[in-house]
């Protein structure tokens, strides 16, 4: 079998990877607020509130 030399895979690897991270990361709203009505999320220095409306929507204010 001809294979690509290891410097050839750990590329091919790390091009994978990055691929994986410019895609969105899709997480269920039910797992993120685990049974919450609301929470924060800490960004750098700032903090944002996400919160489970009456209607089920999903607001997030600074």
């Amino acid at each position: 079998m001809n294979h690509p030399p290891p410097s050839a895979r750990t590329a091919t690897v790390e091009a994978t990877a990055d691929a994986d991270k410019a895609k969105p990361l899709v997480v269920d709203s039910a797992t993120l607020m685990d049974g919450r009505q609301e929470l924060v999320i800490r960004h750098g220095n700032d903090f944002y509130r996400l919160r489970v409306t009456a209607s089920n929507k999903l607001i997030l204010t600074k």
